[in-house]
């Protein structure tokens, strides 16, 4: 955390500034604070592993005492809900330079969520939205302001914003939120690392500046989110006049949806916001054209009639009328982080050959996600040894098409074990 983004926060209760208090807590390094306490008339925070948690419970409480008492490990602890083994196998993780995200993951998330966070790079959900935020990027969606990606989770998505924007002259230029610590504490340091991070409810007044962000993105979470019209409201308060909201992947209520969540009608859904056009989009048409054409086609709204009881929908709102038109979304051959085979293939290596195998790590993950078999090969042969680093060269022509398919993935650092 920066100075910078210090400036945009406002306590989510009274709405006022926030600033750094002296209680010796505090710890800079090379320009960022690292932890530290916040405050403002109402309420005290702490900022842990650069992360400000602006929530107030016991577990934030604890973490502010334990800043003041000079136990900045015992406030990461607490808030990552570590105990017993699992503490030492954390300090064993950072005390290991290779450490994972995979296993690091695998640690801090104690039920099936981090299936879900593992294989998110190549989910039929995540490639919509994807490819939703780069088409419009060039509109200037994302280049007029911050961006702020909203119950962003471990930061997959953010990874995608924060390489789209990198010429915004804020500098907190891409901002992740969430209400579990231990998810932004994997985003900063492996899935985002370049993104800021702020601990928050989005069930809550939202705590930042208004007239801020150019693109506001709520993927898959909307659902999940009690106070809709709160959310709805604050997120249209937060962007600029000439923002966009984007909300993929909204679960029908007329329709079937995996572990579904609070669910409205599409109708519903589009009456919450009124930020400029609000538009709705088949998740079904999406995914079709971008796999079919590699375009995503804003033309093609719906109406809550035509959407009917399918089981999901998109949600763009912007005043930008150039945002509604059909986006070309061009193959992306170069490689931003370490390429890497996809998590969901089983791999046989032999001389020069590595056979792959579709493995799904249980069946209700298969179920909810079997749209990824449309990209995602049962059985692929690769003309090359992938037991070590891999480089597009290896592939040779077959690199393009491995690429398109998700098979090979192009992910951050230190990613899998």
């Amino acid at each position: 955390m920066n100075d910078a983004l210090l400036n945009l926060l406002r306590c989510p209760f009274c709405g006022t500034r926030l600033s750094l208090v002296d209680t010796g807590a505090t710890v800079r390094v090379n320009g960022q604070i690292r932890s530290g306490v916040i405050a403002c008339g109402c309420c005290a925070f702490p900022i842990v592993s650069g992360i400000p948690v602006l929530i107030a419970d016991d577990v934030t409480r604890q973490a502010v005492r334990a800043l003041e008492a000079g136990q900045p490990e015992d406030a990461l602890l607490g808030l990552l809900g570590l105990q017993g083994d699992r503490v030492e196998q954390f300090r064993t993780l950072l005390a290991t330079p290779e450490g994972t995200y995979q296993s690091a993951l695998k640690l801090l998330s104690v039920d099936a969520e981090g299936t879900y966070f593992l294989y998110r790079f190549s989910d039929p959900t995540f490639l919509v939205a994807e490819a939703i935020v780069r088409a419009l990027a060039p509109y200037g969606a994302t280049r007029n302001g911050p961006i702020l990606d909203l119950c962003g989770g471990c930061g997959h998505l953010t990874n995608v914003l924060a390489s789209l924007a990198p010429n915004v002259v804020t500098p907190a230029q891409t901002v992740v939120t969430d209400l579990y610590f231990w998810k932004l504490w994997l985003a900063t340091r492996f899935t985002a690392p370049g993104a800021a991070a702020v601990c928050c409810n989005a069930d809550a007044p939202l705590p930042f500046a208004r007239d801020l962000f150019s693109m506001v993105v709520l993927t898959d979470a909307f659902p999940y989110i009690w106070h809709k019209r709160l959310c709805a409201d604050e997120m249209a308060r937060v962007s600029r006049s000439d923002g966009t909201l984007l909300l993929p992947h909204l679960h029908n209520v007329l329709g079937e949806n995996f572990s579904a969540g609070s669910t409205l009608s599409p109708a519903d859904y589009r009456d919450l916001f009124v930020m400029g056009h609000t538009r709705l989009f088949s998740d079904a048409t999406l995914l079709d054209d971008l796999l079919a054409n590699s375009t995503i086609d804003l033309t093609k709204h719906r109406s809550p009639e035509e959407i009917g009881n399918e089981p999901s929908l998109t949600l763009v709102a912007s005043s930008l009328s150039r945002t509604f038109k059909t986006h070309a979304i061009p193959e992306r051959d170069g490689v931003e982080g370490e390429l890497i085979v996809n998590p969901l293939y089983n791999v046989e290596r032999g001389h020069e050959r590595s056979v792959l195998t579709l493995t799904f790590p249980t069946p209700e993950y298969e179920a909810e996600f079997e749209d990824c078999r449309r990209y995602l090969p049962a059985s692929v042969t690769i003309d090359a040894d992938v037991s070590g680093p891999l480089a597009p060269a290896m592939f040779g022509s077959q690199y393009s098409e491995l690429r398109r398919r998700r098979i090979l993935v192009d992910a951050p650092p230190r990613y899998r074990d």
